[in-house]
């Protein structure tokens, strides 16, 4: 399988066009445009269909395949400053935000030219739901949580209830299972609403051959009325033929910044492309000392922003990037013989050994055993190299089989002769940092 990312607006179209095939009961109002300009927006709104432009407060993004838009500032809405943002503010706003380069917090920069503008939808943050679904292994994987918006991800094993539902599971099994895992801090007069909306959302996933399929968050209005606030999608492009009709016209943009990416980065991300699970890498200064393998999108940012912390020098801090999702010993291997090439390049300018973070929180269904299997024979391809950088290694993990991953990786790192400490989850997640550095 094939994942081929799509923008958020193709997503809300693709819902928007089979809603009442398959959300019956919930009614959601799909008004959404994309645009490459402020003048772009404004031709638009003189078009027939898209006068709420002109009449409603807007919410304006860019739609580029990235994420954590809010933390990036990189979302215009209404704010606790008088008036709403009008479709003068909204062209005004897109115009400055495409006029220079823009740098994200991972460190991926380049120009800013797709926006998705939508009318604002009042809500309270009680109203937020979080939902996604998407393929681990030989499973579909539901996941669920009460809170939404950018804040899911803390906290993740505690917030976020997970369903493994097998390929073959009958329709049936399938809905009780889900009644059965819905979270049980969602308020009692959502409760029904949401079971039913999950159940739908969840046929809705497999049947359109979603690869990766999340809202967050989805917001439960007065009388059955849904709102997508935000959306990310991946396609299983090997369907492409079955689906043309009922996808409709769907492009497979770049990802942000890649028009500048690095071979390494481009190689990561072709491997990304076709696997169930997620990789990611981006370089941030090749003659960094820090070098990380990090399970899990939200555990890369802590990561990230510990080193920066604790370094006392943000340009330490050589990579960012995350593989996570189930990846086979084989993909894990690729991955950290990338990070390791990268990492044996060049020697520290100030003599400093090398550090190689190998962390993650309490992995789901990743089995911990199968992906350190693959770090250790990119170790042991690697040994002479990262002994000549004096690389120490620090490893911090949890999850399925994390005893055995953490034994075999620390036999083998010391039969190879370098230098490692392992902790299992009874280390708080970002301590190997602090040892690391305090070394």
């Amino acid at each position: 399988m094939a994942q081929r990312a799509i923008r958020e607006y193709d997503g809300k179209a693709i819902f928007s066009k089979h809603w009442e095939e398959y959300f019956g009961g919930f009614h959601y109002g799909f008004k959404s445009v994309l645009v490459t300009s402020g003048a772009e927006l404004k031709a638009k709104a003189q078009e027939h269909g898209f006068e709420w432009l002109k009449r409603e407060p807007l919410v304006a993004k860019p739609d580029m395949l990235f994420g954590k838009r809010g933390k990036n500032d990189l979302v215009l809405f209404k704010t606790a400053k008088p008036g709403d943002v009008t479709l003068d503010a909204a062209a005004a706003w897109i115009d400055a935000k495409m006029a220079g380069t823009t740098t994200l917090l991972s460190g991926q920069h380049g120009q800013l030219s797709h926006f998705i503008v939508e009318p604002f939808t009042p809500h309270s943050q009680a109203q937020e739901y979080y939902i996604s679904a998407t393929t681990v292994g030989e499973d579909d994987v539901l996941y669920m949580s009460a809170e939404g918006g950018m804040e899911v991800e803390e906290g993740w094993d505690e917030k976020v209830n997970h369903i493994a539902i097998p390929i073959m599971m009958s329709d049936a099994d399938m809905e009780h299972a889900i009644k059965a895992n819905v979270p049980k801090d969602i308020p009692a007069k959502d409760k029904e609403k949401f079971t039913s909306f999950a159940i739908q959302f969840f046929k809705f996933y497999r049947d359109m051959n979603f690869a990766y399929l999340e809202i967050n968050p989805i917001v439960m209005l007065d009388n059955n009325e849904m709102a997508i606030l935000d959306l990310v999608a991946r396609l299983d492009d090997t369907a492409g033929y079955l689906m043309a009709e009922k996808w409709g016209e769907i492009e497979y943009p770049t990802a942000f910044g890649m028009e500048d990416q690095s071979p390494e980065e481009k190689a990561i991300a072709e491997a990304d492309a076709k696997s169930g699970a997620s990789l990611k890498l981006t370089i941030l200064n090749p003659l960094g000392r820090i070098w990380t393998m990090v399970a899990g999108g939200g555990a890369s940012v802590v990561y990230a922003d510990t080193i920066a912390d604790l370094s006392g020098d943000v340009k330490d801090l050589a990579n960012y990037g995350e593989y996570s999702g189930g990846p086979t010993t084989g993909e894990t291997k690729f991955y950290a013989e990338t990070v390791l090439d990268l990492m044996t390049r060049h020697k520290d300018p100030k003599g400093r050994d090398k550090i190689l973070i190998i962390g993650g929180a309490i992995a789901n269904f990743t089995d911990v055993a199968k992906t350190f299997t693959g770090i250790i024979q990119a170790f042991e391809n690697y040994a002479t190299k990262m002994k000549a950088h004096n690389t120490r290694i620090y490893v911090r993990r949890g999850g399925p089989n994390y005893e055995k991953g953490l034994k075999d990786i620390k036999e083998a790192a010391d039969r190879l002769g370098l230098y490692i400490e392992v902790y299992g989850p009874e280390t708080h997640v970002t301590d190997i940092v602090r040892m690391a550095l305090a070394k």
